[in-house]
């Protein structure tokens, strides 16, 4: 068993771990963790999914209403049990309150990833977008070379989790390195990837300074010896510390690692990838979107700079099945196709939409899309509208709130308002399923980071049913 190094408690006196918001996509992986050790977990969320249910089944006590009583007794021992929480939680949660009142040793997520991290060679993959897919991907293409372990931002379609243990010996880890509330800068990697660094998560940074100062303390990190895989042309010039490599990546030949020959074939890129050692031909990527391709050419230029033979590189990639809620492909009927995907920054929204019309030439795209965060939608409403003015048919719910509460004059029309497309409309999400009945689509999105995710089925069903009505008409 490999040793779980905890401070200020060591192994032996970590008997219980207890997760405040557990279903957090973040969190259920260090919740999966303990569990595969032997951990008792414990945890509180809002509601009830699919990753609760999934924690529940693998053992552990979940509980869905803000008590104390509801905590399992053996989780308040002080002494034994390692609370963790994640700052989405808010500050008069009671659960919260009396850990912090009775003296329990309380963490955040970023804080436990970062002393869990400090036990191997750690990858991090940084990022206002691309970070996801790119950090599961280069799992991917060492849990089927080298062996790593990973604590991913999203689920994994080729191993049906957040967390990979797969490690061979090798050390590795590989971790998303969440920019939200600086909680990368838990992590001194030795090897990092960054995606891009847009302006986002201003209620928490106030100014995109702010955010670039962050991203250039997080690359400041990585251990002598190591590198920084980085994107050509980001938006800040990085200062990396002694010894440490800067590796680029791109589209373009001034760039150490970018294709050409890029083809597309049943919807999916072949390629040849350039590289500091030669080209790489015949190269195909198992999931569709040239932000993906992007991401891929990140991915390969950190796992080759790790030492993953180029045989191995080629299968990796084209074994690649992708991540939930990135370019999620969840009904191809003989009509209509239906696409689930995260975006929820004006930049992944344009991306998302050119992916779609790359891949589905000549269809009309319909987009149901829900804004994330009143402050969000407020600093971003003319760029979220120049956005889904590119979709044929713009649909936008209501705003979902998550840690904020609402702010005075923010609301979906401000989006509205702004765009040009004379088929965008708001339509509130209790309402959807009875558009979709009533209403002609060809290819549909579903767009945002809110709970959007959990009409997945009854949208499903909704097509399902309307094309089989179609069918026998």
């Amino acid at each position: 068993m490999k040793k779980i190094k905890i401070e200020p408690m060591e192994l032996n006196a970590v008997k219980r771990v207890y997760l405040l918001g557990i279903g957090g996509i973040g969190m259920s992986a260090i919740a999966r963790y303990y569990l595969h050790y032997g951990v008792p977990v414990a945890g509180y969320d809002r509601v009830s999914s699919d990753i609760t249910q999934t924690l529940e089944a693998a053992g552990a006590n979940i509980h869905y209403t803000d008590s104390v009583g509801a905590i399992p007794t053996a989780f308040l021992n002080r002494e034994e049990t390692l609370v963790i929480y994640t700052p989405a939680i808010p500050a008069n949660h009671s659960e919260l309150e009396y850990f912090r009142s009775n003296g329990f040793v309380l963490m955040k997520r970023a804080q436990v990833l970062g002393l869990l991290s400090s036990n191997y060679k750690t990858l991090a993959v940084a990022g206002t977008h691309g970070k996801t897919t790119t950090s599961t991907l280069l799992a991917h293409l060492l849990a089927t070379s080298m062996g790593c372990d990973a604590f991913l931002g999203g689920i994994s379609r080729n191993y049906s989790s957040n967390l990979i243990l797969a490690d061979q010996g090798k050390q590795l880890l590989v971790v998303e390195a969440d920019e939200y509330d600086r909680s990368f800068l838990t992590l001194h990697p030795y090897l990092a990837i960054v995606t891009s660094v847009d302006a986002d998560h201003l209620d928490i940074y106030g100014t995109y300074d702010a955010v670039l100062n962050a991203f250039q303390e997080f690359v400041s990190q990585i251990k002598p010896g190591g590198y920084l895989v980085v994107k050509q042309n980001i938006a800040f010039k990085p200062t990396v510390g002694k010894g440490v490599g800067v590796i680029t990546y791109g589209f373009t030949p001034d760039c150490h690692y970018y294709p050409t020959n890029i083809s597309i074939h049943d919807g999916l890129y072949r390629f040849t990838l350039v590289t500091p050692q030669g080209s790489i031909n015949n190269l195909t990527l198992g999931v569709p979107g040239h932000y993906n391709l992007e991401n891929a050419i990140a991915a390969s230029a950190a796992a080759l700079t790790l030492g993953v033979p180029t045989e191995k590189l080629a299968h990796g990639l084209e074994s690649f099945r992708g991540v939930q809620r990135r370019f999620d492909v969840r009904y191809r009927g003989t009509k209509i196709i239906y696409i689930d995907d995260y975006a929820h920054h004006p930049s992944e929204i344009e991306a998302l939409v050119r992916s779609v019309r790359e891949v589905f030439p000549n269809r009309k795209i319909t987009g149901i899309f829900q804004p994330h965060l009143y402050s969000r939608t407020r600093d971003f409403a003319g760029e979220f509208a120049a956005a889904l003015d590119k979709l044929d048919k713009p649909i936008i719910t209501e705003i979902y709130p998550a840690r904020e509460l609402p702010i005075e004059g923010v609301t979906s029309e401000t989006i509205v308002k702004l765009m040009s497309n004379s088929n965008a409309q708001v339509v509130p999400k209790a309402e959807l399923i009875n558009w979709l009945k009533c209403n002609n689509v060809d290819i549909l999105l579903t767009i945002g980071a809110g709970d959007i995710d959990r009409m997945i089925s009854e949208i499903v069903n909704t097509l399902e049913a309307k094309e089989n009505k179609a069918i026998n008409e």
